[in-house]
């Protein structure tokens, strides 16, 4: 599968799970992405939240979508990302319509942006379950 492949099954796809560590225990959660491409792969959380907690202690995480029979895992760095015009793009966006309820509440401030990028990507399926994993750079700088 080549990189362009993987962004389209991943935007095709935008629920994800992020595993991040809560002390020695790992931690799973299903997330929404906004955007996988070469400029990274970009999600958003509340800093209210365990896994920002877990994100701001211990950075390196491991994405995993799941799309016409392909799983990809991805694992990398994730950097918080501080962009207003972003930020913006993403309450405006009409995947985001659940959003517009933090900006009347007053609370779009709790909104943290954040961004995988120099990271590996591996693929599975049925077809492959036991072939040898290689792993691609997605997000190059």
């Amino acid at each position: 599968m080549t990189e362009k492949e993987m962004y389209a099954l991943m935007n095709a796809n935008p629920g994800f799970h992020l595993a991040t560590m809560d002390g020695d225990q790992p931690r799973v959660r299903g997330m929404f992405l906004f955007r996988a491409d070469e400029n990274g792969i970009i999600f958003h959380t509340a800093s209210t939240k365990d896994v920002y907690a877990q994100i701001q202690k211990n950075p390196k995480v491991e994405m995993c979508f799941f799309g016409d029979g392909t799983q990809i895992r991805v694992t990398g760095v994730l950097e918080q990302m501080f962009d207003d015009e972003l930020k913006e793009e993403i309450f405006n966006h009409p995947s985001r319509k659940f959003l517009q309820a933090w900006k009347e509440k007053g609370i779009a401030h709790l909104l943290q942006i954040f961004r995988m990028k120099n990271c590996e990507a591996v693929t599975w399926t049925m077809e492959t379950n036991f072939a040898e994993k290689k792993p691609i750079v997605l997000c190059k700088e």
